[in-house]
């Protein structure tokens, strides 16, 4: 196995599964609430009650954001497997080929199951914001409400993916 496949590469794939479960569990629980349950809303004003489309887009995108941290997860899960498959040497069968890593597949494998991770931050950020205006009253119709909502939305989480997206990158020319 070449040296440059480190505990720092596990670490790095434990990090994105663990993560992705986390999300995962998030996505389930968004999954079993009702968006059209009258009891669950807080806007008072019809004028900016929501339309069916947000409510089928709240399913739309928890089914997005699912299956791309999914699909992510089990990159990583197959890049460990590959790597826990090139330590061990004792294997005597057709299937020795995985025995030695590709630095450049490997690193594109964990390219890939980043990116996962990222567009499934991304649809679940469109799914939180559709919950928003369902609760809140539609970004259409002005609700300030809304807006304090979404705004912290849209500045933290974008933010905190270019950091993780950088450091990934570096990580990657190093």
């Amino acid at each position: 196995m070449p040296s440059a496949i480190t505990s720092l590469h596990i670490s790095a794939l434990d990090a994105i599964i663990n993560v992705n479960s986390l999300f995962t569990l998030a996505v389930f629980l968004g999954l079993t609430w009702n968006p059209n349950d009258p009891n669950e809303n807080l806007n008072s004003d019809p004028a900016c009650a929501p339309t069916p489309t947000i409510a089928e887009n709240v399913v739309a995108f928890h089914v997005y954001s699912f299956s791309s941290f999914l699909f992510s997860s089990l990159v990583a899960l197959a890049l460990k497997q590959a790597i826990r498959l090139s330590r061990n040497s004792n294997f005597h069968f057709p299937i020795e080929f995985f025995a030695h890593i590709n630095t450049t597949i490997f690193r594109i494998g964990m390219l890939v199951s980043g990116a996962g991770s990222v567009i499934g931050c991304g649809f679940l950020m469109m799914a939180l914001v559709n919950v928003v205006q369902i609760k809140l009253g539609t970004l259409a119709c002005g609700s300030s409400h809304s807006y304090a909502a979404v705004v912290p939305l849209f500045i933290l989480v974008p933010s905190a993916l270019l950091i993780y997206v950088s450091v990934a990158l570096y990580a990657f020319t190093r």
